[in-house]
């Protein structure tokens, strides 16, 4: 037997998974709250006694984790152009397992630093310009960040011809720079590598301290990644596979939860038709999208307002007002469970369906039609999801739906929206125990154990 803990803090509950790599099984699994505001530590210890009293085995040589702890890891997006540069920032944060607080494009203005320094990220990723481009916008930017009272780590991944200046009047007062390659060196090439890396290595040194995270360093090897990055990971594996074991093939993940609903991708996402151009941007073949307004409690009255307060109540079959109490008591008591009966489940299972249409809408692309004198011409904005024939569901609001396979039905492609990019006949599957974070994190040394454990154990509905 060779067994591996791995650990997810999560801002609400700290999950762990404790693995026998040899066979490959699972041997347990578990969670407690997650007590970051007193000592992680705590909420760690309940979780680990009751694997041990599981599998009775109280010795762990590996032990890996991730975090989303406090917010996760929270970024602000710098660039030139929003579609372009700031385009290609957010790109870069978004696939390094990043929450990305909101993007600026142009020159700063008093506001915008105002607001920056009232959002306090985490990380700043500064862009802007192609190599050999414009400088004044980026200079101009260096200016007023000199002037934000707020201090982080700033990645600088514009312009190379102005780096070193850049890097030298925001060292000057007092800000930790890192300077990486361009994330777009020339029009519409993206390179988010070495910034990906940056942002993964910057989380390491930086933000575990910064979460309270030291205090557990001394029972595992390390806080390895962002969760969303481990998500990320165990997509990738699941979908191309590794030295020996297929992967599945293309597929997406859609994890909703109380306050954000993420949506993973790994899929090329080119035209299917030659009468479809690309418009803007390469997609990235491995692509997170990340709906801070679509979340099951939350973000539930920002989800409500969105789709409309009367569509919720007939859809759930009560009245306006019965609906909006729910909405206070939750503000109130974001606490309840997902288990809770009545209503409020029946609301839950809604918002689940709503958030898993809507940001599978957002994260798959879309066609423009144009009409020439030679014939319709479609341009296509984003990945082309049609051809993924594999949607997984996880997250609380997903695993304890009643009905998991309606609610998975709602990323499909809708012939009310025939210009929509998403799936046509996907199969879809549940991560009822938890463990896709957890397998990214045994990827990292134990790739085919992690794979064979994701095709076991993600169940077919």
């Amino acid at each position: 037997m060779q067994p591996v803990l791995c650990i997810d803090f999560g801002s609400t509950f700290t999950k762990v998974t404790a693995i026998d790599v040899d066979k490959p099984e699972i041997l347990a699994t578990s969670q407690a709250f997650t007590t970051i505001n007193s000592d992680i530590n705590e909420g760690l210890d309940q979780a680990l006694q009751d694997i041990i009293e599981q599998t009775n085995i109280s010795s762990w040589p590996q032990r890996y984790a991730c975090s989303s702890a406090a917010g996760g890891l929270k970024m602000i997006a710098i660039g030139l152009v929003p579609e372009l540069t700031s385009e290609a920032a957010k790109r870069a944060a978004l696939s390094a397992g990043a929450k990305v607080l909101k993007t600026y494009a142009f020159e700063l203005n008093e506001k915008e630093i105002h607001e920056i320094q009232q959002l306090e990220p985490d990380i700043i990723l500064f862009t802007g310009g192609i190599d050999g481009g414009n400088q004044s916008v980026v200079l101009s930017n260096t200016q007023r960040l000199r002037q934000l009272n707020h201090r982080c780590p700033i990645i600088y991944a514009g312009n190379k011809t102005i780096s070193d200046t850049v890097k030298k009047e925001l060292s000057a007062c007092n800000w930790e720079v890192y300077v990486v390659d361009n994330v777009m060196p020339s029009i519409n090439v993206l390179n988010i590598t070495q910034a990906r890396q940056c942002i993964r290595e910057v989380f390491l040194k930086h933000i575990v301290i910064a979460k309270g995270l030291t205090q557990v360093e001394k029972t595992i090897e390390n806080i390895i990644m962002p969760t969303p990055s481990a998500v990320l990971k165990a997509a990738e594996l699941l979908s191309v596979g590794t030295i020996g074991s297929k992967g599945i093939g293309e597929l997406m993940i859609i994890d909703v939860g109380g306050a954000t609903t993420d949506v993973h991708s790994v899929a090329k996402g080119e035209p299917k038709q030659s009468n479809v151009i690309i418009k803007g941007l390469m997609e990235p073949f491995v692509k997170r999208t990340v709906e801070g307004d679509l979340g099951a409690r939350y973000s539930l009255p920002a989800l409500v307002d969105g789709v409309g307060i009367d569509v919720v109540a007939s859809v759930i079959g009560t009245s306006r007002m019965t609906v909006q109490q729910i909405l206070d008591d939750l503000k109130n008591h974001p606490e309840s469970f997902m288990e809770e009966p009545g209503l409020l489940k029946t609301l839950d299972d809604v918002a689940a369906e709503i958030a898993v249409k809507e940001s599978t809408k957002r994260h798959a692309g879309y066609l423009e039609v144009h009409y020439t004198p030679f014939g319709t011409v479609y341009e296509q904005i984003g990945k082309d999801l049609s051809g993924v024939h594999h949607v997984i569901g996880t997250g609380g609001p997903l695993i304890h739906h009643l009905n998991v396979r309606s609610a998975l039905r709602a990323s499909q492609h809708d012939n009310r929206d025939p210009l929509s990019l998403r799936p046509t006949d996907a199969r879809f599957y549940l991560d009822k125990d938890y463990i896709i974070a957890a397998m990214g994190l045994l990827s990292i040394n134990h790739p085919k154990a992690a794979l064979t454990l994701l095709k076991k154990h993600l169940i077919e509905v």
